[in-house]
């Protein structure tokens, strides 16, 4: 943890980590940076503590994406709200309001590379998902991951 000098310290704490990471940036797809802010319980002495509450206890949370746009998707604890970056105007223009996780999706998400690491139930999924048993269309993978040894 990095912890502003007090007399410029406000009350809250920022806890942050790249989504899929610098790995990515030569291969020319998008990277971001998920985040979580807390309150910090007290703002003239902060602590380790203030960064390690459980996340029930977030203000907000989210994560932006910086490819060839700019989109930060943030929740207050009320919905989900999707912004991108208008660089004309230097400032974030609400473009998906109300996000919402579909019932059921189209598209998943794995790396086949690990499927031998996989439990019994995930394999199982990942093989729905390829090869439906009630006749439906299979799923489309949408995997973007690190290439080399």
């Amino acid at each position: 943890a990095i912890f502003v000098d007090a007399p410029l310290r406000g009350k809250y704490c920022v806890c942050f980590d790249p989504l899929d990471g610098s790995s990515n940036i030569d291969c020319g797809v998008s990277i971001g940076t998920i985040f979580g802010i807390y309150m910090i319980k007290d703002k003239d002495n902060a602590t380790l503590e203030d960064v390690l509450q459980p996340g029930t206890h977030m203000i907000a949370a989210g994560y932006c994406m910086y490819g060839s746009s700019c989109t930060l998707v943030l929740s207050t604890g009320n919905g989900v709200n999707g912004f991108t970056l208008d660089p004309s105007l230097g400032e974030f223009i609400l473009t998906h309001p109300n996000i919402k996780i579909p019932n059921k999706g189209k598209i998943y998400s794995v790396n086949e590379g690990n499927a031998r690491n996989w439990d019994a139930p995930t394999a199982k999924y990942v093989e729905r998902c390829k090869f439906p048993q009630d006749g439906s269309s299979p799923k489309s993978l949408r995997y973007i991951g690190r290439y080399g040894c």
